[in-house]
């Protein structure tokens, strides 16, 4: 069985891992935190005290982290991963990152001797409790293709998108569509509550509707009821939405209705809800924003 290594165990990167192990993958994990390491270990995994000890004994290493300073960071170093990737091994990270990100870390994997894949994941909590994430691949064809039965552990979809830096433009996209769709559907929430009308009737109507997606079917009671416990934090779609408008840049598009969106986020983050769910958009909308 190929030995896997896993770093990174957040909201995002527990779950996966546990799945991991669930499909029988021999497991080690590592964690800046390493208090978040147990849960993996009363299941099976190992834990090492460093990213480099848990690459070094690993086929594939995995990593999933919040933010483009923390995918270089947990690579680099003379305690990173790349300073324990054996030859020939394969680094996949699932990271939501910028396309120049994931070319400077398939550049050092190569040098290091590594093959390298990008593979963000479009999903948040749930998805990766349920190993259902839809997981956009670039880089290495040969190790998309032999990491193939651990991915397929993590997610109900996998696509191979090409060249290092098209799954993360993809990811980009497809995120900035999300964040729009919640600031859009928490102005249809407060304006429908500022008018009279019913939230639940609100959310049945657009259920039976052209605009029906499980994102406001999940989200619409929870957020009608001022609930927004973390599956995706708020600060991260903030920086998914930057990441996105600076891709928009780079390219020449332009991105007005990614603009108004994100400056709600960023309000959201001044007053202090960037680790509750992306969802407590919805407070600044509101006028309810207190954290």
């Amino acid at each position: 069985m190929t030995r896997c290594a896993f770093l990174g165990l957040g909201i995002m990167g527990r779950p996966m891992a546990l799945n991991l192990l669930k499909a029988g993958f021999p497991l080690t994990v590592w964690n800046r935190d390493p208090a978040k390491t147990a849960p993996l270990v009363d299941a099976g995994a190992a834990a090492a005290p460093t990213a480099r000890e848990a690459a070094a004994g690993a086929d594939l290493v995995f990593v999933m982290v919040s933010d483009p300073a923390a995918a270089l960071a947990v690579a680099r170093g003379a305690d990173g991963a790349l300073a324990g990737l054996r030859p020939g091994a394969g680094y996949v990270d699932f990271s939501t990152v910028d396309p120049g990100t994931s070319a400077a870390l398939a550049a050092e994997v190569a040098a290091a001797g590594g093959r390298f894949l990008e593979a963000p994941v479009s999903g948040s909590k749930g998805p990766a409790e349920q190993g259902t994430l839809v997981i956009l691949a670039a880089g290495d064809r040969d190790l998309y293709d032999q990491a193939g039965p651990a991915l397929d552990a993590v997610g109900k979809l996998r696509l191979f998108l090409g060249e290092a830096g098209a799954g993360a433009r993809m990811k980009l996209v497809v995120n900035m569509v999300m964040g729009g769709m919640m600031t859009a559907f928490s102005e249809g929430l407060a304006l429908a509550d500022r008018a009279g009308l019913d939230a639940a009737q609100l959310q049945e109507v657009l259920a039976a509707g052209a605009v029906a997606n499980p994102m406001f079917a999940l989200k619409g009671p929870l957020m009608a009821a001022g609930r927004d416990e973390p599956a995706f934090p708020l600060k991260h779609m903030r920086k998914d939405l930057r990441l996105a408008r600076a891709l928009g840049e780079a390219v020449g598009q332009r991105l007005p209705t990614a603009a108004a969106a994100d400056a709600l986020f960023v309000e959201a983050l001044d007053r202090g809800l960037g680790d509750r769910d992306f969802s407590a958009v919805h407070r600044v909308v509101s006028g309810r924003a207190a954290g």
